[in-house]
């Protein structure tokens, strides 16, 4: 793609792209978990969620979100408990150590952004906003 005429922009997002790809495997070595396992704690952080849509949003059979969340209960970061509003079903939750265990991990990276878009004016913040809406949105197109 380096024959591709393209402005320093669109070849910074792609090498951003690319990066943001590798973020996911890198912490979840570090932390000593699989992606699964941490992409579950991802989901958990946002919010409580079913064995069965845990399942769907990781593209995996519910017998292997099964055992994914029986591995992160085991280490402590996640737990099963009974539906808030329907006790016949199982939402699992996720603990304060799994939370520290994403938290801890990213953290530098979001006080680094945290960082760099202070340096930015509301104006330029806009700017970078609406860049990167468009940029999302061509993204999802083809997802």
């Amino acid at each position: 793609m380096d024959a591709w005429d393209a402005p320093r922009s669109l070849h910074v997002l792609r090498a951003l792209i690319q990066a943001g790809e590798r973020i996911v495997p890198t912490v979840a070595a570090r932390a000593g978990l699989s992606v699964n396992e941490l992409r579950t704690l991802e989901h958990l952080v946002e919010r409580p969620m079913g064995p069965g849509e845990l399942a769907k949003q990781l593209g995996v059979t519910s017998a292997a979100s099964s055992g994914i969340i029986d591995r992160l209960q085991e280490r402590g970061h996640a737990r099963r408990v009974s539906h808030a509003s329907d006790g016949r079903r199982t939402e699992v939750t996720i603990t304060e150590s799994g939370r520290a265990e994403v938290i801890g991990h990213l953290m530098p990276m979001f006080r680094e952004l945290a960082e760099v878009d202070s340096t930015l004016t509301d104006a330029e913040r806009e700017v970078v906003t609406r860049y990167l809406e468009g940029a999302l949105t061509a993204v999802r197109h083809v997802l």
